[in-house]
């Protein structure tokens, strides 16, 4: 695999292209599942178990099209999506049941728990805390009652949790710099990271340049939303003008040779979330997802799941289709389970430690 210093050649591998190790021994379901992982891109509010969604609606009155869990489930996977935004319609249902400080607890509690239960061993859970305000409850209010369900988490299950705050893109910025200011004040915390989401086409981020700066003086670590829903021009804003450390999805950088050098002589990871980029058609499918000419090229990638309720999926099933649909193979999966935890916006001494643990667990498993 070429260090991340050199050039980029224009005539880089395409989709179909393989890892230089394709052709050792794949690993098993069990090998995955049981391989210490870190998720840094899961949104709060698309990721409820559909049991329990059904479960507080019925308790607080709210209509949804099913109260039966599997039907529910059935209903919230996005099968039918034709753009990002046709994907993002589906959070109007899972925030209507996110509204009081007892849901939003649990909510985080299963979240965590969930993750534990497939080896991930460190999970950044993100979340827009003003839209579960609806009734009454005040931001930060609403942020505590998320990290005191990840703190339970924490005592019960072997994960550690942390939280990125986020704005969204579609909202006047005023409303991104309290966002700012709410995770600057809770970044000792358990806050992390800001993050600005949302449909990217007609919202750029240089509308809110000041959430960023505010963010950046207090050496808050920021990623952003982009190379999803619009171009590589919403990567480019993203990293030169937000300053972010990671990109979420990044899935469209390949159509900026230029800029793609640039993410990757600065080794800037892409939050890559295989299952809602097929969704929202920004990848035609799986095999012909750009991960893997960005992984051959040397810019460091995260397998993500974004919200596992609305794509149907668990973070084992995202290291699955990347070996079943791209090939990647053990020792890749490996490399790239690793980079989640080195990139992660924990505290440096936090890494060490989860880096001591991963290699720890890796030297365990069977071979």
């Amino acid at each position: 695999m070429p260090g991340p210093g050199a050039a980029v050649s224009r005539g880089a591998p395409e989709a179909h292209s393989r890892g230089d190790d394709l052709g050792a021994d794949l690993p098993t379901d069990a090998f995955l599942r049981a391989l210490p992982k870190a998720e840094l891109h899961v949104h709060l509010d698309g990721s409820l178990r559909a049991g329990t969604m059904a479960a507080l609606a019925r308790d607080r009155g709210v209509e949804l099209p099913s109260h039966e869990p599997g039907a529910l489930a059935a209903h919230m996977l996005v099968s039918d999506a034709h753009s990002l935004e046709e994907y993002l319609a589906r959070f109007v249902l899972t925030l209507a049941v996110m509204q009081d400080a007892e849901a939003l607890a649990r909510k985080a509690y299963e979240l965590a728990e969930d993750h534990a239960r497939e080896s991930v061993r460190y999970v950044e859970v993100r979340f827009y805390p003003a839209l579960c305000t609806q009734e009454g409850m005040l931001p930060h209010e609403v942020l505590e009652a998320v990290l005191r369900g990840l703190a339970r988490a924490e005592g019960d299950f072997p994960v550690l949790t942390r939280v990125i705050v986020c704005a969204l893109r579609t909202l006047d910025p005023v409303v991104s710099v309290e966002m700012a200011a709410l995770a600057v004040a809770y970044r000792d915390r358990g806050v992390v990271g800001f993050d600005l989401a949302g449909a990217e086409a007609g919202n750029p981020v240089d509308e809110h340049l000041e959430a960023f700066g505010l963010a950046g003086a207090a050496d808050l670590a920021c990623t952003v939303h982009a190379g999803e829903g619009f171009g590589a021009p919403s990567v480019h804003q993203a990293v030169h003008l937000a300053g972010a450390t990671r990109i979420g999805h990044g899935t469209r950088l390949r159509e900026d040779p230029e800029l793609e050098a640039l993410v990757r002589s600065r080794r800037i990871p892409l939050e890559v979330c295989l299952t809602s980029n097929v969704q929202t058609t920004v990848a035609p499918s799986y095999a012909a997802h750009p991960v893997r000419r960005y992984a051959d090229l040397g810019i460091p990638v995260v397998l993500c799941t974004d919200n596992r309720l609305l794509s149907g999926v668990t973070l084992t099933d995202e290291y699955r289709h990347a070996r079943d649909h791209l090939g990647f193979g053990r020792q890749e999966l490996l490399r790239i389970a690793r980079t989640g935890f080195e990139v992660a916006f924990a505290e440096p001494w936090q890494r060490e430690a989860m880096l001591e643990g991963f290699d720890a667990e890796v030297r365990k498993l069977a071979v």
